[in-house]
């Protein structure tokens, strides 16, 4: 009797996991053409805040350069070499919290898989999630969609989702009339989008955005194309040779 219920649960199990995955990549191949409608993101915004949702897509031909290059240089030096998942980031941050420090090691892939597809909140569960959809993405997406989902998506204030909607409500200006500066006081709130405003920015925010913008200028413009890929591989896999 109790086998004949385990074999059922089990069946129940496996049936749940093959539908899950088809669904998930079935989604993941849709929205490599297709811009996401809405995200979980925002819709556990809207219960948890009752806001209203100001989204906004756009092209990524029509996102400034310079929020490209703010984007990577505060978030993910390595994105366009990495394949998700940035273990030489989470070897710093392992490193960094031994001496006190807290310092992220989520890549721009990861932030757009759960910004997308997940919930808000720390669990085994949803990490794993995260894991298994920023794999998705990296395989079905080319780094350049991954950069234009990513930055129409993210949470840039209350009930503000991406790049567009942002620019308007606090520049009251479309996003491809961002100057550099603009650009990296936005990306520069992105840790804490419901604390800082980069209309009216403190000034721990101003001089986080200096940084970023310096270093956005060191780093150089961000490409997609082929070879500024390998080319960024090729660097990526040099440092870890030296640093690991």
């Amino acid at each position: 009797m109790k086998k004949n219920i385990l074999k059922k649960i089990f069946k129940i199990l496996l049936i749940i996991i093959i539908v899950f995955v088809l669904f998930s990549v079935f989604l993941t191949i849709i929205y490599k053409w297709v811009n996401p409608p809405i995200s979980f993101l925002m819709i556990s915004r809207k219960i948890e805040m009752k806001a209203e949702i100001n989204y906004k897509y756009i092209d990524i031909k029509d996102i400034p350069q310079s929020v490209i290059n703010c984007a990577v240089a505060a978030e993910d030096n390595n994105f366009l070499a990495h394949n998700g998942i940035d273990f030489s980031a989470i070897k710093k941050t392992f490193e960094e919290r031994k001496k006190g420090r807290i310092r992220g090691a989520s890549t721009i892939s990861q932030q757009t898989a759960k910004n997308v597809f997940l919930w808000q909140g720390r669990s085994y569960i949803r990490k794993g999630l995260e894991a298994y959809f920023t794999v998705l993405i990296e395989i079905f997406w080319s780094k350049e969609r991954i950069m234009e989902i990513y930055l129409n998506v993210i949470e840039m204030g209350k009930g503000i989702y991406g790049i567009e909607a942002a620019s308007q409500y606090y520049y009251n200006k479309s996003a491809k009339y961002l100057t550099p500066y603009q650009s990296a006081l936005i990306v520069s709130s992105f840790p804490a989008p419901l604390k800082f405003n980069p209309r009216n920015p403190s000034e721990y925010l101003a001089n986080r955005a200096n940084n970023v913008l310096n270093l956005s200028y060191k780093i150089g413009n961000i490409k997609f194309d082929k070879e500024s890929i390998i080319s960024a591989k090729e660097r990526y896999e040099k440092r870890k040779k030296t640093n690991w």
